[in-house]
């Protein structure tokens, strides 16, 4: 685990921010009779703990982009390694799906769960 957080995951914004939408967007729909009958604003929340959740993926992607070297290292096939590229995208995925999660908190707040 701490190995992760010092060299980070390239790849960890792709899969972890649209993972936390997913279930996210998820919980939202499930917990709509729950949260009428019992008026708790619980999707906020759950959107807070979950955008927190896409920016620990854009966190792993930026420790790997930072720890990267500039250049990729040669490489016997000749494909290359681009793991700065893919923690670059993965960063950018990650900060777009957090503020999709914040956007899908936000109407939590204004629309309580019982407008028909």
């Amino acid at each position: 685990m701490t190995a992760w957080l010092s060299r980070g995951v390239p790849s960890a914004g792709i899969y972890v921010g649209p993972l936390a939408w997913l279930i996210n967007t998820q919980f939202a729909y499930a917990a709509v009779p729950w949260v009428c009958a019992h008026q708790v604003p619980l999707i906020p929340i759950f959107a807070l703990a979950m955008a927190i959740l896409s920016l620990f993926g854009g966190f792993l992607s930026w420790r790997s982009y930072a720890a990267a070297a500039p250049t990729p290292r040669t490489d016997t096939t000749g494909a290359g390694r681009p793991h700065r590229f893919m923690a670059l995208i993965g960063v950018s995925i990650a900060l777009l799906f957090t503020v999709i999660i914040l956007l899908h908190g936000v109407a939590g707040l204004v629309f309580q769960g019982c407008e028909r």
